[in-house]
This record gives C-alpha cells, structure tokens and sequence, in this order.
C-alpha cells in the first residue's frame, strides 16, 4: 500500500502541513534540522510525548525507521494521534500489516482523518468493502481530500452513483487524478459513474458537459497529469486550437506519454515539419505506440525507402496495432506481391479490421474469386466500411438479375447514408428508372453537393423537365437570369461533363450568348463529343464561318454524328464537289437516325443522277 505520497497523510503533526482541523500549528523554528532534532531529542527524554511525535515524523521522513519507531511508540502510548498515524506507516513499511491497522484505528478513532483513510485502503486490500467505505467515508467527510478519492473509487467499482459527489469533491480540492477521472466521465471517455454506459476514449461530449470536462482537464494537466495534457490536447485540435494543442502535447510527451509524442508528430506533419515529425514518432514508437509505428512506416513508403517502412509496419503489428498488417498488404499490392498482400490482409481482416477485409475482397475479385470476395465486402460492410457497402452494389448490380438489382440498391442506400458520392448517384438513378423521382432528386442533391458530376448533370436534367417552356430569343439579345437547372448544368459542365457542356452551351444559345455558347460547345468538342462539334458547326456557320464549320462538322461525323453527315454532303454540294457530297450523304444514310438517314438517301440519289448526267 502506497501511503507515502502526502504529507499531510503520513507525517500528521503539523509541522510540516496544517490538515483541516488539525491542532494548532507548530512552527520549526529557524535553528536548522540538526539543532532542532537535539532539542526534540532532549525533550523527547524529558517524557514531552509532542517532541516525541515530531521527532519520530522527522526520523520517518529520513527513512531511519530503527529510530523512528520508539519515538513514535512512546509519544503514540502517550495518546498522541499523529503519532499513532505515523507508527502505523512505519510498520505498514515493515511489512505489518495487522499492526499498522490497529494503530491507524486508534488513531481514526481519535479522529484523525488521515488514519481513517490508511484504515480504510487497509481493509479494502483485504477485501473487506463495507468496513474499507466506513473508514474511507470517515476520512471523506473530514474534508480528507486522498480520502474523498479513494471513497470515490470505491463507490465507482461497486457500481454507485454516489461516486460521483466523492470524486468531485476531491477533485474540486486539488486531487488530480480524481480531476482527470471526472473529466472522462462528463466527455463520455469513461462509463459514467453508477451507468455502466461505455464510449469509446476520448470521444468528445456537448455542450456544458464538454466545456466542464475541458475545465477539469486543464485543472489535472496543470497539476502534471499526462493523459489530462494529452486529452486537452485532443479537444483544442479538434477545436483548431493547434497552437495551445501541440504546448500540451509536448508536455505530455516530456512526461513520457507515447500517445501524445505521436499527436505532437501528426501535428508537426501537418504543418509542414515533416523532419521534427519523424523525431517524435520515433519516440513514441520506441515506447510501443503502434500507431507511431504505422506513421513512420507510411513516411519510408512515400520516400521509397520500402524494407525501413515494412520494419516500422511490423514494429506496429508487434505493438498489437493491426493497422501494421494492413499497411504491410498495401506495401506488397503496391509491389505487386500480391500472394504476401494477400496473406497480410487476411490477417488484418481475420482480426477485424473492414478496411482490410474490403482491399482482400478486392484482391480476390481482381484474381476472378467473386464467390470468396463477397463474404469479406459483407463483412466489411457491416463492421461500418462504406466502400465495401458500395462494392457489394456493384458486385449485385452486375448479375442482372431482379433480386440483386434489388440488393445492390439496399448496398448503395447504406453507403449513401454514410456520404457515399458514387453510391448517392447510383441510387438516384435507380430511383429515376423507377419513377420515384423525389427520391432521386435528394440523393442526386447529396452526390451533386459531393462533386459528382454525373449527379449534377442528372439533377439538372429533372430540374430542366419540369421548366415551363421559354419564349425563343434571337442571338445578341440580352441575357436573363440563370435558372437552379443551368447552374447546376454548369457546375457539371465546369467539371468536364461533356453532355453538360453541350447543355449549358444550348442554353446560352437560347439566350442569345454566343460567346457563352460557343466557348462550351468548343470546350465539349475538343473533349470529344461529338455533338458539342455538330452544336459548335452549327453556330460558327450561323456567323457565317462555314469552312470553320466544317472542320468541326468533319470531326463529328467521323465520330457517327448523322446530322454532321448530312450538314457535310450539303455543303460539298454546293461548292460543287458532288463526290465528296455523295460520299458524306451515303455516310449519313449509314448513321441515322431514321429521318435523317431518309433526306441523305434523297441527296445522295440526287447527287448520283447528277454525277451520271
């Protein structure tokens, strides 16, 4: 029993510290710890039981127990109290038990709390509950702050909501262990006493809950409690603070916490100090911070240096962190080892980790296993991956058949619930297919917010339905407001959708922007679509550009645009060439669609008959 920490607990004299309600104080006067150990000495011999208990506290303190003990005994006989504390500390030290307890009783008795709390940690080493909380409260209640505490602890283990009170209270004192144990339990990092309710560490709480843990927090950290510092560390980086974040991350990690070295290093990444990272990283690896390890492991991969990074991975695997196993299977996909990635993340799957089982799953899907891939994705899935969720739709959806299209839906749904973009779009566009379009609508919003450009496109489009139609405009005329529908075209078309480009193009048309216009079918064009090249043909030929015009009609038809077809045969016709005419005519015959296939087919006859006249 560790009861030689506090003064004011073992050495209850007064003269070192005045405990509440103790006696009056009894100043050592000036003369030097020799001179006034004689003069005890002598008074000690005189029978002064007083002297005799200071003397022996004094003795105590030097660790001279030999001498310490007859002091004590006699001033502790002579009914001194604080010298039947400190003579049950000294044969606690000596190994008697049951002796030191029945002078810590005498001494409680007489109401000492510090004794009353001795008494109590006695009996709660033995076992003895009831007996160890009617001491403990005895101590408690006399305003015994390592009392208050260790009630406190008590109550806690035994499941009692009184705890709570005790452990404030000692806390509100000075206590700081009992400071950073209230902390946890209002910022829901440890069960709340008497609840049994379980968070995860360090999860933050809200509202006053939250800024009362910070407060008791920093009351622990400033007292020198690590894992406090480490804590307040963690809620001022969420809160930004980074510059208070890392001053209490650098003094947990002076006092030896690893945890901390390793924020304080993925801070000092952050902001750009890749080199003073590393130092600490090292630190907290060395210490057994497997996460520290992995950190490490991932700096060596990113500057190739791929045997120091695969130690650091297996230091973290060793450290009991299965992170290690994962980076070590990505080390070797990346290799293209991919028996060894293999073995590796099965070995991270088989202990829990989804991100594992969903890159396994992947693997073996890669390799054509689809039966052996689907289990790992579903496992992956329910322990919470989104990207499983959503490889497990696509995996559905390709089967074509009714059942799974159904289950692939259900995958995408659960992954667009989690922020999933592609998911979000993929259930969107079920969704439409099925006429349910206010469903679609939300999930196109969420994807389209997501960046998806598909989904902005397709969102535009429902919106775009449902416009009444507009009045047409001549080109040059003035330019109207934009609509929700062509925004979100152009936020498509800003990302390189060239279906959206085309749009956004048709309507600056409509308006009469034809520099708006003609800067998105060009940009559509040279991206390839073949309409946004018929579409820029048309335009330029409106302005009177017509060889320009047929450079991007050429480039559309080559691509199987039937109008570019057509538009090409009947510009080759009327410069005479009816050759080339006829050629771009049978072309367009070819492309379609029907109507236009049926006016090629009369020019091209045309153009025939006029070449054989």
């Amino acid at each position: 029993m560790d009861v030689m920490g506090d003064k004011a607990t073992l050495f209850e004299t007064g003269r070192f510290v005045q405990p509440s309600g103790e006696g009056p104080s009894r100043d050592v006067d000036e003369m030097g710890e020799d001179a006034e150990e004689v003069r005890l000495g002598m008074a000690a011999r005189t029978g002064d039981a007083e002297a005799a208990s200071v003397l022996g506290a004094m003795l105590l303190r030097r660790g001279d127990l030999d001498a310490a003990e007859p002091q004590l005994r006699a001033a502790a006989s002579a009914g001194d109290r604080p010298a039947a504390n400190n003579l049950g500390v000294l044969l606690h030290q000596r190994g008697y038990a049951d002796d030191a307890a029945g002078w810590w009783r005498i001494a409680a008795v007489a109401g000492s709390a510090a004794a009353a709390h001795a008494l109590g940690r006695h009996h709660r080493e033995r076992g003895d509950e009831p007996a160890a909380e009617y001491w403990l409260r005895q101590s408690a209640e006399q305003g015994h702050v390592l009392g208050a505490y260790a009630l406190a602890d008590l109550l806690e283990h035994r499941g009692d909501s009184r705890s709570a009170h005790w452990m404030r209270a000692a806390a509100e004192r000075g206590h700081r262990e009992a400071a950073y144990r209230l902390a946890r339990s209002l910022d829901g990092g440890d069960p709340a006493p008497g609840t049994g309710r379980e968070e995860e560490p360090g999860t933050p709480g809200t509202g006053e809950a939250s800024a009362e843990a910070e407060q008791w927090y920093r009351q622990a950290a400033a007292r020198g409690h690590r894992r406090a510092a480490l804590q307040l560390g963690a809620i001022l980086e969420r809160r930004g603070e980074l510059k208070e974040a890392g001053r209490w991350y650098l003094t947990s990690a002076k006092d030896g916490e690893a945890r901390a070295a390793c924020a304080l290093g993925f801070l000092l990444r952050d902001a750009g100090d890749t080199e003073s990272a590393a130092v600490w990283w090292l630190r907290a690896a060395q210490d057994g911070d497997g996460n520290a390890a992995n950190a490490l492991g991932a700096l060596h991969a990113e500057r190739g240096e791929t045997q120091t990074a695969e130690r650091w991975y297996r230091a973290a695997l060793d450290a009991g962190d299965d992170n290690g196993a994962y980076n070590l299977g990505l080390l070797c996909a990346e290799q293209g080892r991919t028996a060894q990635a293999e073995q590796w993340y099965r070995r991270a799957a088989y202990a829990g980790h989804r991100e594992a089982a969903n890159a396994l799953a992947i693997l073996l899907l890669r390799g054509g296993d689809t039966s052996g891939a689907e289990p790992w994705f579903s496992k992956a899935a329910e322990a919470g991956s989104v990207d499983a969720a959503f490889n497990l739709g696509i995996l559905h959806a390709g089967r074509n058949t009714e059942h799974d299209s159904e289950a692939a839906v259900r995958w995408y749904e659960r992954a667009a619930a989690a922020g999933h973009t592609e998911a979000a779009l993929q259930v969107g566009i079920a969704r439409l297919r099925e006429g349910d379009e206010q469903t679609a609508e939300r999930h196109l919003r969420c994807a389209a917010g997501g960046g998806s450009a598909e989904a902005a496109y397709r969102l535009a489009t429902v919106l775009d339905a449902r416009r009444p139609p507009e009045p047409a405009h001549e080109l040059g005329e003035s330019v109207h407001d934009k609509t929700e529908c062509e925004e979100w075209y152009e936020r498509a078309a800003g990302q390189g959708h060239r279906r959206a480009q085309v749009r956004v193009g048709m309507l600056a048309a409509a308006r009469g922007d034809v520099v708006d216009a003609a800067r998105w079918y060009r940009a559509a064009a040279e991206a390839g679509s073949r309409n946004g090249a018929f579409n820029l043909g048309l335009l330029l030929a409106r302005e009177g550009s017509e060889p320009e015009a047929a450079v991007w009609w050429t480039r559309a038809a080559d691509a199987g645009h039937g109008r570019a077809a057509l538009r090409l045969a009947l510009v080759y016709a009327r410069r005479g060439e009816l050759a080339e005419g006829q050629r771009w005519a049978a072309r367009a015959v070819e492309l379609g669609p029907r109507e236009v296939g049926e006016r090629a087919a009369r020019l091209r006859d045309a153009l025939r008959e006029e070449l054989s006249a």
